[in-house]
């Protein structure tokens, strides 16, 4: 990875508003899983795992580029970590970047290192239909519809080898791949906020 490629990472420019609300979210729902070990695949810009770290969690990241320094320089397909070492495995906007053979096996690799759970986000391209609406003396109403597409995916320079909606990777074949995997989907959504990200909140099948 290059220089340019690591400065991204702390580029204002490349983190608008909606792209801050995926942080939120992913704070959000691991911590709603009252942590004591959280393994972070995919080494961003550290705002979430600084954040954790602040919130008393013990964090260790993973990433496959040394350049990023993570705690371990490993795939997520082969992760060298015992089974059920950490209580919440975090993949956010990282696991699109195998190509689609290669997500059953980092899967696989998430449910056998994570205790219990697994917070992942993937990118769900397509159009979208969303609102609000609130209404006195009730919390905020919020809706989100994906419509279905049908472009081709292409590699693009993002390193993306596929997306939620393009042609071939419906969010059902993704969905089918958690439960083979050995995981219960407790709930997934789309947020309203960035409704580019689709995310899946899992927990480990009992055996």
């Amino acid at each position: 990875m290059s220089d340019n490629q690591k400065n991204k990472y702390y580029d204002f420019l490349y983190e608008p508003l909606p792209r801050w609300s995926s942080y939120w979210y992913q704070i959000h729902e691991v911590l709603s899983r009252n942590p004591k070990t959280v393994l972070e695949v995919g080494v961003g810009n550290h705002v979430v795992t600084e954040y954790l770290k602040h919130a008393g969690v013990s964090v260790t990241t993973l990433d496959v580029e040394k350049k990023l320094a993570p705690d371990v320089v490993a795939s997520v397909t082969a992760i060298p970590l015992a089974d059920a070492s950490h209580d919440v495995v975090l993949a956010a906007e990282v696991l699109e970047h195998l190509p689609f053979e290669d997500f059953s096996k980092a899967l696989a690799e998430i449910n056998r290192v994570t205790k219990q759970h697994a917070v992942i986000s993937l990118p769900h391209w397509g159009s979208v239909i969303a609102g609000t609406l609130k209404v006195p003396m009730f919390p905020w109403l919020r809706f989100v519809w994906k419509l279905k597409g049908f472009k081709r995916h292409i590699l693009s320079q993002n390193g993306h080898y596929w997306e939620i909606g393009k042609a071939g990777y419906p969010l059902g074949r993704v969905k089918r791949e958690m439960h083979k995997a050995g995981f219960e989907i407790i709930k997934d959504y789309v947020i309203i906020e960035y409704p580019y990200h689709h995310f899946f909140i899992l927990k480990k099948q009992a055996v």
